[in-house]
């Protein structure tokens, strides 16, 4: 049996993060994660022929002092109305994003994950300049009222300029915008009260993440999978999420073997859950705060 533990974990070097930090820190622990059906991790590059672990690691380097530029921003901006707020942050992602693909050669390795930590991190910010306390409520009701029409905005246009507009009006679906709107329900609802659990019943870091992330997959409406697959791709997906949940997910011994299998079937079918995949790092990321 693998010990992923040993073997497939990033081990943390760093023990007083800055808020910033524990966002890059995130990251580094969802691409190390493994084994992650679909995805890229230690073990192969999951549905993906274009992307590795260095590609990822690359990403991380190149896109992290966005961290810092989004949570001082909110800092010293936080008592601007919303959607100046909004906008002037936006503008950053933007930023993060050409770094993002001049660094992976026009890979998109980062893009949801760089719209997650950035509204975040300046709502963290910004709500320290309000003085308000920092908890996982209070920041994911800011990145809601932050987000707020957000979906209607972006997506009711019908230009299909990106994917996620396109798989809008197909089905729909709101994605990593519909998320943020929403404070990040599904964390909260969902993959945070798992994880936590988890480590409560003396789970390790590890195998609490990936039980998460197989709740997260047997729940979430992910975009990327259904870019690639369909809604039929989406329901087989969930389908077999949550077959491996009733069956103890990764908490029992044969956890990591059936995780395996599962891997090699998404890779088969070219179904990557890479929205999952960044709502993982966030749920890692706000564990670190209270309710």
């Amino acid at each position: 049996m693998i010990n992923s533990d040993t073997k497939y974990f990033y081990k943390s070097s760093i023990h007083s993060s800055s808020i910033p930090k524990l966002a890059q820190e995130a990251l580094l622990k969802e691409i190390y994660l493994t084994p992650k059906p679909g995805l890229v991790d230690q073990a192969n590059t999951g549905a993906h022929k274009d992307m590795d672990l260095n590609t990822f690691l690359t990403s991380i380097k190149a896109i992290s002092p966005y961290f810092e530029h989004s949570y001082h921003f909110g800092q010293k901006n936080g008592n601007i109305p919303l959607n100046p707020f909004f906008q002037q942050l936006r503008l950053i992602g933007q930023e993060a994003e050409k770094k993002m693909f001049l660094a992976t050669r026009n890979i998109n390795t980062h893009k949801g994950a760089i719209f997650a930590f950035l509204l975040l991190l300046a709502s963290i910010g910004r709500l320290q300049t309000k003085q308000q306390p920092i908890t996982v409520a209070s920041i994911t009701n800011a990145v809601s009222d932050l987000c707020q029409g957000l979906v209607a905005k972006d997506l009711h246009q019908n230009n299909e300029r990106t994917a996620g507009e396109k798989l809008f009006n197909q089905y729909q679906l709101t994605g990593a915008r519909g998320e943020a709107e929403s404070g990040y329900r599904l964390i909260k609802e969902k993959a945070l009260p798992c994880y936590r659990q988890c480590l409560a019943d003396k789970h390790s870091e590890t195998t609490s993440l990936l039980q998460t992330m197989l709740v997260l997959m047997a729940n979430n409406p992910d975009t990327n999978i259904v870019h690639r697959g369909g809604l039929n791709g989406l329901d087989w997906v969930q389908k077999q999420a949550n077959a491996l949940l009733q069956k103890g997910g990764a908490l029992i011994d044969s956890g990591i073997e059936r995780l395996i299998v599962f891997d090699q079937q998404m890779n088969n079918r070219r179904l990557s859950p890479g929205g999952s995949a960044d709502l993982i790092a966030v749920t890692w990321f706000l564990a670190h705060f209270p309710d």
